[in-house]
C-alpha cells in the first residue's frame, strides 16, 4: 500500500510542476477526464462570468495519477493562475494530498 503524505498547496503545486504532469497531458502521455464541470462558478472566484469550475482526473492508462481543480473561462483559457491546481497526485509510489 502506498504511503500518503499531506502537504501544503504550495508543495503539491511544486511537485506537480517539477514532474511535468501538465506537459505529460499536453503531449498525450496522460489523458484527463472531467469529474465535475459546474456552472455558474462561485461569485467569490476571481474569474469572469460564465467561467466553469472543473475537477479533473489525470490518467496514465486506467490509473489515476493526479486530481486537479481549474477554472475554464468562456474564451477557453484557464482562469485564476492560468494553470491547473493539483489537489492529489502520485509520485514515486507516494500519494500526496493537499491540505
Amino acid at each position: 500500500m502506498a504511503t500518503v503524505k499531506i502537504v501544503s498547496p504550495k508543495d503539491i503545486r511544486k511537485l506537480f510542476s517539477e514532474n511535468g504532469y501538465a506537459e505529460r497531458l499536453a503531449n498525450g502521455e496522460l489523458r484527463s477526464v472531467l469529474k465535475k464541470n459546474t456552472h455558474p462558478t462561485s461569485p467569490k472566484a476571481p474569474v469572469p462570468f460564465c467561467t466553469r469550475s472543473q475537477l479533473g482526473v489525470y490518467l496514465d492508462g486506467k490509473k489515476a495519477v493526479a486530481i486537479v481543480h481549474q477554472y475554464l473561462k468562456p474564451d477557453g483559457k484557464l482562469g485564476a493562475s492560468g494553470k491547473p491546481d493539483p489537489k492529489w497526485l502520485i509520485h514515486a509510489g507516494t500519494i500526496y494530498q493537499a491540505l
